[in-house]
Order: C-alpha cells, then sequence, then structure tokens
C-alpha cells in the first residue's frame, strides 16, 4: 500500500477525483492546504481522511513555509505528493526532498503556457487545441518530465471559461489515471522522459471530441 499526500489551495476538485477514483494499492493518507479555510479540507475530513491547514502568510518567508511544510508531509510517510491545484511556487529545496515522487498537473499542454491563464493564452495565440499535463515536478515552474497529455479541440467561440471548464472535466479523467500508473509502478524517469507510458498510451493520454 502506497501512501499519498495531497496539497491543495482550494476546493481541491482534482483531489476529490483521485479519491473517488479509490486506486487500487493506494492510501489517501492525508490532504493538506496552504489556507486552513480551503473547501477541501471539510470534504476531505467527512471522508474520513487526515487534513492538515497551514497558512502560508504565518511565516517569515517561503523557505520557512516549505521547512514546515515537509514536516507535515513526512509526518505521513509518502510514497507520492500530488499537487492538486496547490498555489505556491516552492522552493528548489522542497522539490529536491520530494525529486520522483511528486506529480503536478498543469492546464495547459506543456512546454507551451507555463504560468497563469494558460486557456486565455490558447485562444489568444489561435490554437486549435488546447489540454493539460500531469508532469514529475522539479524546480523550474511547471517543467520536469512529462507523464500525459489529454487534449480538447479549441472551438471558434470558445471563452477562457468555456475552455477551462472542458479542459478541467479532462483532468479529472486523467490525473487519477496518471497516479495510478505510479502506484502500480509503471513510471521510470529517466533524464527528462517517463518510460513505461507507451504500454498504457491509450488509457493515459486522451483527446476529448469536440461537441457537436
Amino acid at each position: 500500500m502506497k501512501n499519498i499526500v495531497i496539497l491543495i489551495s482550494g476546493r481541491g476538485s482534482n483531489m476529490q477525483a483521485i479519491v473517488d477514483a479509490q486506486i487500487a494499492g493506494a492510501r489517501i493518507a492525508a490532504v493538506i492546504a496552504n489556507r486552513p479555510d480551503a473547501a477541501g479540507l471539510a470534504w476531505a475530513a467527512e471522508r474520513g481522511i487526515a487534513t492538515v491547514g497551514l497558512d502560508h502568510k504565518q511565516f517569515a518567508s517561503r523557505e520557512a513555509f516549505d521547512e514546515r511544510l515537509a514536516s507535515e508531509i513526512d509526518a505521513f510517510a509518502p510514497d507520492l505528493v500530488v499537487l492538486a491545484g496547490f498555489m505556491r511556487i516552492l522552493t528548489p529545496a522542497f522539490t529536491a526532498r520530494y525529486e520522483g515522487r511528486m506529480l503536478n498537473i498543469h492546464p495547459s499542454l506543456l512546454p507551451s503556457f507555463p504560468g497563469l491563464h494558460t486557456h486565455q493564452r490558447a485562444i489568444d495565440m489561435g490554437c486549435k487545441v488546447a489540454g493539460c499535463t500531469v508532469h514529475f515536478v522539479t524546480a523550474e515552474l511547471d517543467h520536469g518530465p512529462i507523464v500525459a497529455q489529454g487534449v480538447v479541440p479549441v472551438l471558434d467561440d470558445d471563452t477562457e471559461a468555456a475552455l477551462a471548464n472542458r479542459v478541467l472535466a479532462l483532468e479529472h479523467q486523467l490525473y487519477p489515471q496518471a497516479v495510478r500508473q505510479f502506484v502500480a509502478g509503471e513510471l521510470q524517469v529517466n533524464g527528462s522522459r517517463v518510460s513505461g507510458v507507451a504500454a498504457s498510451q491509450a488509457d493515459a493520454s486522451l483527446m476529448v471530441p469536440a461537441p457537436r
């Protein structure tokens, strides 16, 4: 059984999707938020999952917060740390601590559009497709070896909100699959690439058709 600690900042819809997936061989050991009022904490607690609210505003520096956060995470002996809408830039020391066992999902097809406002940027650039990327976390923001990607079409009349909703629905499919692969020992990081994905590529990469 592999212990998973999930980090959130808000309602944690991807956290909920992972919990609801009931992944074989996985135990959601804890959900930790950098906002004590994060709605996802109450959702997790109602399901008997340990929760921790750790207010980043109470720490003098990013390094001090990350050190305390790591201490809270390590108390649950995690095999995997999952960032699920955790809106904090992590320090290099923190990312190095969990190298090869920390995943993130980003709402674009990396390496395109790292950072914020990904959906509007895709629309503004005239992209024909958009999507999301699950990747291992490194010190460089929204980089790291790619585990899986899912794709949706960008429609001619798309708004940022409409595209974001379609991509989020896709995230809820893709992220639990990637976590399942990690738990099953199917992912191996070799430099900038993740091997072991090809055998289950049909499951790991998704294409959502345009609505009729």
